[in-house]
């Protein structure tokens, strides 16, 4: 086991960097400034450590099908042809499973010329499997702000698993704003391993060799605190879930626990949407994001997470104690999949931020799954027999 390096958590970088993703006290003054705003004021509940969360608009379009505008058209043109009808969010409505949904957004931007954006679930949605992706008015990509972008706001819902209960002001959505490129060399990527606990365990030598691709993570089969539960399955035909209720469901009615069959390995069902954990622990250092790639089509036909970003302070609380497991979100494409006990399934790439935040996750700001285990998404209650 590799031997763990504390960080203080009270690190400061060596004065700030001029490229990066933008901390907790930048992403205020964008918003005092007028380069982020919104119909509705944002409120500090929607600032996190190195993100904005965004907020759904008053009304709702059910669409065809999932689309981007391309350079030459706004969202609403592309809402206009392929709209099959719309409806109101203020007092909370159904999207159903199976259904593509666009919803503008209360934030707009206006950024400066330095300054773009990239956006990633939040991971309560994620962990219900609910696919949401960012459009911007002449996007040629999901998720992707361009630099200087100035216009409206609209996410995309396909809710996959579980139909879902959204209302105006739903939290889906996460945005990161950067100065130049935050993302980090391989050398650098060695050094950070060097000198951090990133992972609890030594990298493999031709791990190391493909630290370009980034950090490995491999799925834990072995059974959870010495019991042979290893995850959760989702039911078919479960009851919808509002979006806004926490610690509210019981897990049973929409999960079935999965337990070990002896080989360390399961067939993930191309049907079938599953939660299980990494193998490692993780931490993210405070002065770094960390990003989880979703899809890697060299380690298998299978998207391994959602959600994606994990903030400055992941892990870090429990440093110790050997930072925190990631949650992994896990869907077969296409085909039946066999997953093995320390099987790579995905890789985080580390970025830099401009500054270490004045708030940090699950420290300052307050967090749903700093120091989980394997844990659902927070709409649920507690498991009873795990």
């Amino acid at each position: 086991m590799k031997e763990k390096k504390h960080t203080p958590l009270t690190k400061t970088l060596e004065g700030n960097r001029n490229t990066g993703i933008l901390p907790y006290q930048s992403l205020k003054a964008l918003i005092r400034d007028g380069e982020v705003s919104g119909r509705v004021s944002i409120t500090t509940q929607q600032v996190q450590s190195a993100s904005i969360d965004l907020r759904l608009g008053e009304t709702a379009y059910r669409v065809q099908a999932s689309f981007l505008p391309g350079p030459s058209r706004t969202v609403k043109q592309q809402i206009d042809n392929f709209c099959l009808h719309k409806f109101d969010l203020t007092q909370g409505a159904l999207l159903e499973k199976g259904c593509v949904y666009v919803v503008p957004l209360i934030e707009t931007l206006k950024l400066s010329p330095a300054l773009s954006a990239v956006a990633n679930p939040k991971s309560s949605i994620g962990r219900l499997d609910v696919f949401t992706r960012l459009i911007t008015d002449n996007g040629s990509d999901f998720d992707v702000v361009p630099r200087g972008y100035s216009g409206p706001l609209y996410t995309e819902i396909f809710p996959r698993t579980f139909s879902v209960l959204a209302r105006t002001g739903t939290r889906l959505n996460q945005l990161r704003v950067t100065r130049g490129n935050p993302e980090m060399r391989e050398a650098e990527i060695q050094r950070l391993l060097s000198n951090e606990a990133v992972l609890d365990r030594d990298l493999t030598e031709h791990e190391i060799n493909t630290l370009f691709r980034g950090v490995p993570l491999s799925v834990d089969l072995s059974g959870i605190n010495g019991s042979n539960f290893v995850g959760f399955k989702s039911k078919p035909h479960a009851p919808l879930v509002d979006l806004d209720k926490v610690a509210y469901y019981d897990p049973r009615i929409f999960w079935e626990p999965i337990f070990g069959n002896g080989e360390q390995n399961i067939i993930l069902n191309p049907d079938d949407f599953y939660i299980l954990a990494s193998k490692e622990a993780v931490s993210v250092p405070v002065d770094h994001a960390a990003e989880m790639v979703p899809y890697d089509a060299f380690t298998g036909e299978f998207r391994a997470h959602y959600a994606g970003f994990f903030d400055p302070g992941f892990g870090h609380a429990k440093f110790d104690g050997g930072g925190t497991r990631a949650v992994l979100e896990m869907r077969s494409y296409g085909v039946p999949f066999i997953i093995e006990d320390g099987q790579l399934v995905g890789r985080l790439k580390y970025e830099h931020l401009t500054s270490v935040p004045d708030k940090l996750y699950g420290v300052e700001l307050g967090s749903s799954y700093q120091g989980q285990g394997l844990a659902l998404s927070k709409h649920f209650c507690l498991w009873p027999e795990i």
